[in-house]
């Protein structure tokens, strides 16, 4: 090879190695701004309301919305974020192509009564969502992040959202030198008992007596908590109403790695497959040509790790209802061509679930078969199971096996 071409191969590798190094930065600051599902389909929303896309609501008629070359998005119970972009030469029957993900981790939730106290210590009942490591909750600065259901001036209510930004509890660790032989060698925490995270010392407790709270939850709740929520939202403890709140590390999301070829952050799972989902819709609805035929569309939903089964689930009517409305607002008026058009879309689309997968363990090699040991920074995973606990059969699989193939990396 002339230097020339040389030259210019190591201007392309150093310009894709710029890009990797961009997207996964992108990657860590939406992840850290995302601590709840709440909170992702917002940041999620906006980023795509400054791509284009039309917010679009469900309880409200779609057919005199939607066009050719559009793109939309809408939200279900705050938690579950669906958005598309209809091909400009789309028609009623065509494909519906999907990529789906979920908003939800793992993670340690406030019970409906948080308030609890015990030897000096102010600390928070708190309940385990998911099947989640729980020993490594331990000895982190811990923070709050949520669903609030606030009073208005007016007397009307609103949802806001809280991310409390600064370290607030933490779940301690039993010392050495009260544990028994057997517990050291096997830490098996009780979810129930000693996953409570402090919060305040009782001394605290006692200086904030003189301010009462007038909240509705006081029985249920401690009064520093409701201060602490009122002053992240600037409303009086009294206002808050209701709320969801997640525990969340405060530790940043980071890269790593002698060439910053690592990538650590709470909530990868499934974070990280909605963030570059959302950034391939916003991609391809830039670049789509006016021939497109078929619909892109993302389906972010809420409640994977508990069993899909709640009203915006993945088990849920949220895709069956996208399908459809989007289908039938491009079908004739005629009477059963909406029905027609969807069972014809329904067999012309395509569905990804997309989530992530665990990568041989260079210490626990064991746990994975030898010649399906899924390596990090090598493409992409396609998940098989002859027992159909996945979808994956020879034609899906090739599709994805083609288009990852002829994308350049």
């Amino acid at each position: 090879d002339s230097p020339d071409s040389v030259a210019a191969c190591e201007a392309r590798l150093h310009r894709a190695r710029m890009a990797e190094v961009s997207l996964a930065q992108a990657t860590c600051k939406f992840i850290d701004e995302c601590p709840t599902p709440f909170h992702l389909c917002a940041e999620t929303g906006a980023l795509l309301k400054a791509a284009g896309f039309t917010e679009i609501a469900e309880d409200g008629a779609w057919r005199p919305l939607l066009k050719p070359g559009g793109s939309y998005f809408y939200t279900r119970a705050g938690t579950t974020l669906v958005a598309f972009h209809v091909g400009a030469a789309f028609e009623a029957g065509n494909g519906i192509n999907v990529v789906g993900g979920h908003t939800d981790s793992p993670v340690l939730k406030l019970k409906p009564s948080s308030k609890k106290s015990a030897h000096g210590y102010l600390q928070l009942n708190v309940e385990t969502y998911g099947g989640g490591l729980w020993h490594t909750w331990f000895d982190r600065e811990l923070t709050l992040a949520g669903s609030v259901i606030v009073k208005q001036a007016d007397g009307s209510f609103a949802r806001r959202l809280l991310f409390v930004r600064r370290p607030l509890m933490r779940v301690p660790s039993l010392c050495i030198h009260l544990r028994t032989a057997e517990e050291r060698e096997k830490f098996a925490p009780n979810k129930e008992t000693h996953l409570a995270p402090i919060l305040a010392c009782a001394v605290s407790e006692a200086l904030n007596a003189d301010k009462p709270s007038a909240s509705s939850l006081g029985g249920r709740h401690a009064p520093e908590l409701l201060r602490v929520i009122g002053e992240e939202l600037g409303c009086a403890p009294g206002d808050v109403l209701d709320f969801d709140l997640t525990l969340c590390d405060t530790q940043p999301s980071a890269t790593w790695g002698l060439a910053d070829e690592f990538l650590s952050a709470p909530r990868l799972d499934n974070q990280l497959t909605c963030y570059l989902a959302m950034l391939a819709l916003i991609d391809h609805a830039k670049e789509a040509p006016p021939s497109q035929p078929d619909v892109a569309m993302i389906a972010l939903f809420d409640h994977e790790e508990v069993g899909s089964g709640s009203a915006q689930g993945a088990c849920s009517t949220v895709m069956s209802d996208a399908l459809q409305r989007v289908s039938s607002c491009f079908a004739p008026d005629e009477r059963h061509a909406s029905v027609e058009a969807l069972s014809k879309t329904a067999r012309r689309s395509f569905l990804m679930a997309a989530d992530l997968a665990h990568a041989v363990h260079p210490n626990y090699a064991e746990k994975h078969e030898k010649e399906h040991a899924p390596k990090l920074n090598s493409g992409t995973v396609i998940k098989s199971n002859d027992n159909q606990r996945y979808a994956t059969n020879d034609a899906t699989g090739f599709v994805v096996r083609d288009r990852a193939e002829i994308e350049p990396r």
